[in-house]
């Protein structure tokens, strides 16, 4: 009798590895958006990202295969080990088929492990790391929004032009923070610059006072902000109280977003430079998702929000064309078609993972320079992707030979 059972379980086993694709193909679409909804990233992701993949999944018509599309949501609460044990749990136990967002470097290369080991699709829009599609890179990550090589180089290059030839960093202290002043020191040197120094602070800081007073002491030109989000914001503030602009010293705003600039408002912000791969009123298509963003979220989208939308908008388009939920043909579909949409007009991806794109360098308005609400922006040059971003060779992406 034992071997009985034990042959028709085998049986049944291979049948249902046979019919594995079809039972695939029979599930519901899910995709996960895995933010930060409360912490030191929430105002350039988290419930903004939700809103802009329900968008997406919206335009597409809201099902796929004949079954409504599904989507579920976590906070990562910007720890890797947190982000591992929630990417896992949705691959492996709730068939997520895609996961998006991504709050942190730290966060993505945990997450981008589970996408590895179960292959399926992560597509990062948060984090900034150049390592993402570098030393790091993975089959099955794509990097959406931009990264510290292409801000830093957007960012860097212009300041360092500008006769900004001296930097200090005040720089958060985890891959991300790294990344920046790796990146921007690289530019500033081979620009004939110096980097004087830096000072490293935990995420989500309330105090820069110490960081600001060695930088002041630093003489150094150029104090580059190699943080992101509320501590960018932190510091630009506390940088004001110091006088440090009044006291000669200017301020660079690596990885800055126009809910930054927002939430200083423009007394504080204005000339800034700042580089974005996406501003709501660059043309009729970016103004019209902006108007739809604003109409749910009463705020203007970040470029990470934006392009959110772009990433699962494009997803959903590969999975209908690869006739598929597959992870290798929808995949192939993504990089086969090019990104035409709100976010941007002439994206690629490549095989390192990148979307190339698009930046765009950006002084922030005086306030008497503004006409409106969100009417922030200067446009001073728009950079080409593959300006932008690192060539494909020299990334260290062990995918390419």
């Amino acid at each position: 009798m034992k071997s009985i059972v034990t042959s028709l379980s085998a049986a049944g086993l291979i049948a249902a590895v046979l019919a594995g694709p079809a039972l695939a193909q029979q599930a519901p679409l899910k995709i996960g958006v895995l933010t930060d909804f409360q912490s030191v990233y929430s105002d350039i992701g988290g419930a903004g990202n939700v809103e802009a993949t329900k968008m997406a999944i919206e335009e597409f018509g809201g099902s796929m295969f004949g079954k409504p599309i599904e989507l579920v949501t976590a906070d990562a609460l910007n720890k890797a080990d947190v982000a591992a044990t929630v990417t896992r749990k949705w691959y492996e136990a709730e068939n997520v088929d895609m996961i998006i967002d991504m709050p942190t470097s730290a966060t993505a290369l945990a997450g981008m492990e589970m996408s590895k080991q179960f292959e399926k699709i992560m597509i990062v829009t948060d984090a900034a790391s150049s390592d993402i599609t570098g030393k790091s890179c993975s089959p099955y990550t794509l990097h959406w929004t931009y990264d510290t090589y292409a801000n830093a180089h957007t960012v860097g290059s212009a300041i360092v032009k500008n006769g900004g030839d001296t930097w200090f960093f005040i720089t958060a202290d985890y891959l991300f923070g790294h990344s920046i002043e790796r990146d921007t020191g690289d530019v500033v040197r081979a620009a004939g610059g110096k980097v004087l120094g830096s000072a490293r602070h935990p995420l989500n800081t309330p105090d820069f006072s110490s960081f600001l007073l060695q930088a002041q002491a630093s003489k150094a030109k150029i104090i580059g902000m190699a943080n992101g989000g509320a501590d960018t914001i932190n510091t630009i503030k506390q940088a004001s109280e110091f006088g440090i602009v009044a006291g000669g010293q200017n301020l660079a705003g690596i990885v800055m977003f126009i809910s930054d600039i927002h939430s200083l408002g423009l007394k504080l912000a204005q000339g800034l430079i700042i580089t974005e791969a996406y501003y709501w009123d660059l043309n009729d298509r970016t103004r019209a998702f902006g108007k739809r963003f604003f109409e749910r979220m009463k705020r203007m989208p970040t470029m990470n929000q934006a392009a959110t939308y772009s990433a699962t908008l494009h997803y959903l388009n590969a999975v209908k064309a690869a006739g598929t939920k597959e992870t290798k043909p929808v995949l192939a579909k993504m990089r086969a078609t090019p990104v035409r949409d709100a976010f941007t007009d002439n994206g690629v991806v490549r095989e390192d993972g990148r979307m190339v794109h698009s930046m765009f360098l950006f002084e922030v308005k005086k306030p008497e320079e503004s006409k409106a609400p969100w009417d922030y922006y200067k446009v001073l040059a728009e950079v080409p992707g593959d300006q932008a971003f690192r060539p494909l060779k020299d990334g260290g992406c062990p995918l390419i030979k």
